[in-house]
């Protein structure tokens, strides 16, 4: 079955709505509570940093959007792989991908537990991993329609939530709101602005992409757009505001905290308002925290359902999981059952290492995800004739990719997520290169079929080489 995605009546939505998808995608605790492990390494740099990595996500959609415009697949950035590359490069991006959004969903499961021990700090963390997995299953069991209505939601409560912070923080800032543990001023002096030098700056980089990290999920949904040329607007429009309300939020948290008030496993957001008399205000972030957190996970959880389906499609996967249920509402059993035990293996992890798996799968993943986003540049130089600033920008996306994952590898917090990456991708490169070998085989054995030749036999004779 072709991937190529059919102008049926799939094809009904509307630019805005990819843009709103894109933006409840997105926006989660990579964000929320990345952006704390990012302050910590690289202070008030992180700023330039998330400007750094909004041009590049741009720059990655953009081309992806192209691409989607001339050529709608359902495997979106897969497919592409495989046209520009070959076979073994559809097979190596979609389980690089797979993996990728397995990694986000166990750190994204880790979070979710992290912010509701808020409220309930006695409970042990693999119980509310375990609820929350339980729940997303039960949103993509509902369909494609339910998982968009679901996200059309809460991408409305999470920019809401971003907008209250904005709101109550230029409150404090201006003298509005009093109370607070420190003077708002923006700690602008060197050891604030680089508190590790250049070195923390760089080691910052990747989690300010992974603050980003949605826009292939838009790659997946575009091909229903009723409009596919206008993939491009959905996702400047969801890129503009998206970069507009991190930069800004991450200016007031960190006029309103110092850099030493912030913690790796908190989030900056939360940091910053909770030194002032507003009671409801922790509740109440808190709970949007969940809500960001469970979007993107069950978003990442669609997402490697999806693909997953499209592998087995192109038998890059055993063909049972492209199989579905019967009716009206044909549900991928076998493809959701083989994600939760992914989801499973991510619930045990939150129970056995709940201190350390945040950052360290965090940091795996973002690097896995850039990996393919990296792909996505590359099989455009092969797909898309590009201008020459479109070449230039091509390759500053790379840069920027390059730069973001080799920074992991100096700092203590970020390099057990380099090494995990990397062992992904062995055993994904192991996968692909024995596929090639069978591939091989049996494209001999088909020409060899197709031209009604025997095969030939081995010539056991003494000296016949």
């Amino acid at each position: 079955m072709s991937t190529k995605a059919k102008s049926d009546k799939s094809g009904t939505m509307k630019w805005w709505q990819l843009s709103l998808l894109g933006v409840a995608c997105t926006i989660g605790t990579g964000y929320f509570l990345g952006s704390g492990i990012a302050i910590s390494m690289g202070g008030g740099s992180v700023i330039i940093m998330f400007i750094l990595a909004a041009f590049g996500t741009y720059i990655v959609f953009d081309v992806l959007a192209r691409m989607t415009e001339a050529d709608p697949q359902r495997g979106s950035f897969r497919a592409y792989a495989k046209k520009a590359f070959g076979r073994w490069a559809g097979f190596s991006s979609g389980w690089v991908y797979w993996s990728s959004e397995l990694l986000i969903m166990g750190s994204q499961l880790t979070a979710l537990s992290l912010f509701t021990r808020f409220w309930f700090p006695t409970i042990p963390m693999w119980i509310f991993a375990t609820v929350y997995a339980l729940i997303g299953l039960g949103v993509i069991l509902l369909g494609t329609k339910a998982f968009e209505r679901t996200e059309h939601i809460f991408a409305i409560i999470k920019v809401s939530a971003i907008v209250m912070f904005l709101l109550i923080a230029g409150a404090a800032v201006l003298g509005f709101i009093t109370g607070g543990a420190h003077q708002p001023r923006f700690w602008a002096a060197k050891e604030t602005f680089l508190p590790a030098g250049l070195m923390g700056a760089w080691s910052s980089f990747i989690y300010a992409f992974y603050a980003f990290g949605g826009i292939e999920i838009m790659g997946l949904m575009a091909a229903r757009l009723k409009r596919p040329e206008e993939a491009p607007k959905a996702g400047n429009v969801m890129l503009l505001l998206l970069t507009t309300i991190y930069i800004a939020s991450l200016i007031l948290a960190l006029t309103l905290i110092p850099l030493n008030a912030i913690q790796g496993n908190e989030s900056p957001f939360q940091v910053a308002l909770g030194s002032y008399n507003l009671p409801f205000v922790p509740h109440a972030f808190n709970a949007i925290l969940i809500i960001a957190g469970f979007s993107t996970m069950v978003a990442s959880l669609f997402a490697v359902t999806t693909i997953l389906i499209t592998l087995a499609q192109d038998h890059d996967a055993p063909s049972i999981f492209a199989r579905t249920t019967t009716g009206k509402r044909r549900i991928p059993l076998f493809a959701i059952g083989f994600t939760s035990g992914g989801i499973t293996v991510a619930v045990l992890m939150a129970l056995l290492l709940p201190d350390e798996l945040f950052e360290y799968v965090t940091t795996a993943a973002g690097i896995m995800l850039l990996l393919n986003w990296l792909f996505i540049l590359l099989s455009s130089g092969r797909l898309l004739q590009l201008t020459k600033w479109g070449r230039i920008k091509r390759y500053l996306g790379m840069v920027l990719i390059l730069t973001a994952i080799t920074g992991t590898i100096f700092h203590e917090t970020s390099r057990p997520g380099f090494w995990i990456s990397l062992l992904f991708v062995g055993i994904i490169g192991l996968l692909t290169l024995g596929m090639r070998i069978k591939w091989n085989k049996n494209d001999h054995e088909a020409s060899y079929k197709a031209m009604k030749l025997p095969k030939p036999k081995p010539d056991n004779r003494e000296g016949a080489t």
